[in-house]
């Protein structure tokens, strides 16, 4: 009984080893078996170590830069679970596999992942340490940020690519010369592209505006800039529908910067009746200047200045000019203030007893023709523009059309 079953377990121990060792192009159901348990530890374990070694970098890296540096970190998560996948890879294919096409096919494939995560990670984490340099000098603004981190991206790729087709055996140089005369009519096809993305280097470099800022190209654009691209500048206008301007026409054209505006400018001319006495002009002018000099919305001088001056004597008006900045650029604020402003020069203005101007017109007639007739203006009726009045000295009532009638020839 007992010789009956050490033969069953040794008749059934050697079918387990012709099974183990069966093998299809040198590769054994029990290589295959070990490269796949392998493999799975390899997947459980990835998040684990993943989290381990992030946080003993974490502790390492705890200091001044203390944010920027988990930033970093966490940019780099991602790919250090790879690592355990990458070694799996390399163990099944150093000391597992025995035939040699699958050894030197499984380390490309190895190799291909290894160059694919250093790029990927170099990929995240250029974002993180370009943020770095954001305000360290004028220079490294927002927008100049962001185009080096397009560029930086896009070099990276393509030197990871260049990476990944050398472990394949495809040389990029010979391809890249085969395509020489290629190459030049597309460099010539590409002037424009290459004249835009210089510009933009120049718009960034020159600081001439920034994500956010209110620019007014004569006849190309004006509205408010949301991204310097490599080949165009995103502008959104005042409708809100978006533009995308060459950078070239940006860089070759004046661009005027309101959002670069120290203060924001009022400049008006107030007309006065020529009824106005010189004292009611001082008066007006003097407290139109202690309202503006009086008011913290309004920067006063040396700071910059600020005029209340009586500035001609016009056709219907004596012109006042008023010139002065508020402290606030922006724009709703600005037109508040300057409401304000014009209630209180309608006040000033009523206060003194004068009036505001406008344009006026006087006929003077030096003969009639024979046969007209004349009527007497009548002050309780509404005068009635179309007539002229004969009364010479009726009153004249501002801003009408007055004709005043001269000697008439009787004969």
């Amino acid at each position: 009984m007992t010789h009956t079953a050490n033969y069953d377990l040794t008749a059934l121990w050697t079918i387990f080893l012709s099974f183990w060792q069966r093998s299809i192009l040198d590769l054994t159901v029990g290589h295959f078996i070990v490269s796949i348990v392998i493999l799975a530890i390899a997947v459980l374990i990835r998040r684990f170590f993943s989290r381990t070694v992030i946080s003993r970098i974490h502790a390492w890296s705890s200091g001044g830069e203390g944010d920027l540096n988990r930033t970093i970190v966490d940019a780099l998560a991602p790919h250090l679970q790879s690592i355990p996948i990458v070694l799996a890879i390399l163990i099944i294919g150093e000391f597992i596999l025995t035939n040699q096409r699958l050894k030197d096919g499984l380390l490309q494939v190895d190799q291909s992942l290894i160059a694919f995560t250093i790029f990927w990670a170099l990929f995240e984490v250029i974002g993180p340490l370009c943020a770095v340099l954001d305000g360290r000098t004028p220079i490294f603004s927002k927008a100049m940020i962001g185009w080096t981190v397009r560029v930086g991206r896009a070099i990276i790729v393509a030197l990871g690519a260049t990476a990944i087709l050398e472990v394949w055996g495809i040389h990029v140089g010979p391809v890249l010369a085969s395509f020489g005369l290629v190459g030049v009519a597309v460099a010539l096809g590409a002037q424009n592209l290459f004249k835009n993305l210089i510009s933009g280097i120049f718009i960034i470099g020159e600081q001439r505006f920034r994500n956010g800022d209110w620019i007014l190209a004569e006849g190309i654009v004006e509205g408010t800039v949301e991204t310097i691209g490599l080949r165009t500048t995103k502008v959104r206008r005042f409708d809100q529908a978006p533009v995308f301007v060459p950078n070239s026409y940006l860089a070759d054209n004046a661009v005027t910067n309101f959002s670069q505006m120290t203060f924001r400018r009022i400049s008006w001319i107030i007309g006065l009746d020529y009824s106005t006495t010189t004292s009611q002009l001082r008066d007006i002018r003097n407290a139109i200047e202690a309202y503006i000099l009086g008011s913290s919305d309004f920067v006063h001088p040396p700071e910059a200045v600020a005029f209340v001056r009586v500035d001609k004597f016009n056709d219907s008006s004596i012109d006042l000019m008023v010139y002065c900045f508020t402290r606030t650029t922006v724009w709703g604020d600005w037109l508040k203030i300057k409401e304000e402003l014009a209630y209180a020069i309608k006040a000033i203005v009523k206060k003194a007893g004068s009036d505001f101007a406008f344009p006026s017109q006087s006929l003077y007639v030096e003969t009639l023709p024979t046969g007209i007739e004349l009527f007497p203006h009548d002050k309780s009726s509404t005068p009635d523009k179309t007539a002229a009045p004969a009364d010479a000295g009726a009153d004249r009532e501002p801003g009408l059309s007055q004709v005043a009638p001269g000697p008439v020839d009787a004969g």
